[in-house]
């Protein structure tokens, strides 16, 4: 609800809700790319680690949980 002062400003009910409704809280990205390699993430200490192939260093990727 606005008010007076900022009437930008969202009650605090509203701002955990999702702003569009998805099945199972998923979304979909589209994303174009040279090459795709499908990988389990491992334990690393207190995170994850996934190694990729030695050729990939230096390039840029983008990482989708899919699960």
């Amino acid at each position: 609800m606005a008010n007076a002062k900022n009437p930008n400003k969202k009650k605090i009910d509203d701002r955990n809700k999702p702003t569009a409704a998805t099945p199972n809280n998923k979304v979909k990205f589209e994303i174009y790319g040279e090459e795709m390699i499908e990988k389990r993430v491992k334990s690393s200490g207190n995170s994850g680690r996934v190694y990729l192939p030695p050729n990939w260093v230096g390039h840029k990727v983008k990482i989708i949980r899919t699960d």
